[in-house]
């Protein structure tokens, strides 16, 4: 039981980072062309839905990971148990935290999808500028955005701390307290790059 568990546990670090975490960043790079203007933007999402093979991309590169890393996180969230022993009070806060931002960002993604994928699918929005503009128009939607976004953003940067301490990459002390700073300026880079571009949209 314990062996299957800590295997579910690496898969699921590996699947936060590999794939998922490469698109986060890829998918908020794309985003801030918008800080350069709509045309910068529509050039760079044209270019991202041009790509050759997408709907096979976006299907085992994107939405089967995050299914799978949705389904296993909260499968986790179940049975994790708090380490206050072998992590004390500030890993316990992180442990909370991924866990709330874990929540948060799953319904982000699925609103997000909804309103954006969903809606090229079928015909009733076109992939350009003015799609996001309308949405963030609404200041509920806005700050909503801002909300995944920082929530996906921390669960992203705090997760690979785990991800780093699941596969043995830092096994001492020292070693996860300056891979805890690392993931901070990671999240805060981050952060910034999806923050400012929902404040180009408006």
């Amino acid at each position: 039981m314990e062996n299957r568990e800590f295997f579910y546990r690496r898969l699921h670090s590996l699947l936060g980072v590999v794939p998922i975490g490469i698109f986060l960043i890829q998918h908020l790079v794309v985003n801030h062309f918008a800080v350069y203007g709509a045309e910068s933007f529509n050039k760079a999402a044209q270019f991202m839905h041009d790509l050759p093979f997408r709907l096979m991309l976006e299907i085992f590169i994107i939405f089967l990971p995050i299914l799978f890393h949705a389904v296993l996180g909260v499968y986790i969230v179940f049975v994790a148990k708090n380490n206050t022993r072998r992590y004390g009070y500030f890993r316990n806060w992180m442990f909370f935290l991924q866990r709330i931002t874990g929540i948060i960002t799953l319904v982000f993604i699925v609103w997000h999808v909804w309103e954006t994928r969903v809606q090229i699918g079928m015909g009733t929005e076109e992939l350009d500028y003015s799609l996001m503009e309308n949405i963030l128009a609404n200041p509920v939607m806005f700050w909503f955005y801002v909300l995944g976004v920082v929530s996906t953003t921390f669960h992203f940067a705090n997760g690979l701390w785990s991800f780093l301490v699941s596969w043995g990459v830092t096994v001492t002390p020292r070693s996860q307290k300056i891979a805890t700073y690392a993931t901070l300026l990671i999240f805060l880079a981050v952060t910034y790059i999806g923050v400012r571009a929902l404040f180009a949209f408006v």
